[in-house]
């Protein structure tokens, strides 16, 4: 999906994800924190890769691959050194109100990569293994064949 750079789209796409996992029938407390960690992502794409510019898209990518959930965000906007983003768990950070979504993706999701293309902007690909039933019964019928 594609969502223009507004805020009140985050929940949108938070909705939307947790839908899919339901559909899949990912166990519900999986489900609540991949959708934090998708709109933990979203947001600072709209925010900090696209600058809060409505005519800039967001680009979202939901799939399964080899037993896992992964997501790609990706924006237009330039990139940015995660390696340089302050510690929200640093003594002086610690009472800011803001800074504190790259370390919540990182605590629900199992990896993160980014990858800057200066014609396309930042992608992020966040990985969590899951558990997904339907693929698993889906596996199991064609190994029973």
């Amino acid at each position: 999906m594609e969502i223009g750079s507004r805020l009140e789209n985050v929940e949108l796409v938070e909705i939307a994800v947790e839908a899919a996992l339901n559909q899949l029938q990912v166990d519900e407390d999986d489900c609540h924190w991949f959708g934090i960690a998708v709109r933990e992502a979203v947001a600072n794409a709209i925010q900090h890769g696209n600058s809060l510019d409505p005519d800039k898209l967001v680009e979202i990518d939901l799939s399964v691959e080899d037993g896992e959930i992964v997501v790609r965000v990706r924006d237009e906007g330039s990139g940015f050194d995660p390696d340089k983003v302050p510690n929200p768990l640093n003594v002086e950070n610690l009472l800011r109100p803001d800074g504190r979504g790259l370390l919540l993706m990182q605590q629900f999701m199992d990896s993160m990569d980014y990858s800057f293309d200066p014609n396309r902007g930042t992608a992020l690909t966040m990985r969590k293994r899951i558990e997904v039933p339907q693929l698993a019964s889906e596996r199991q019928e064609e190994e029973e064949k």
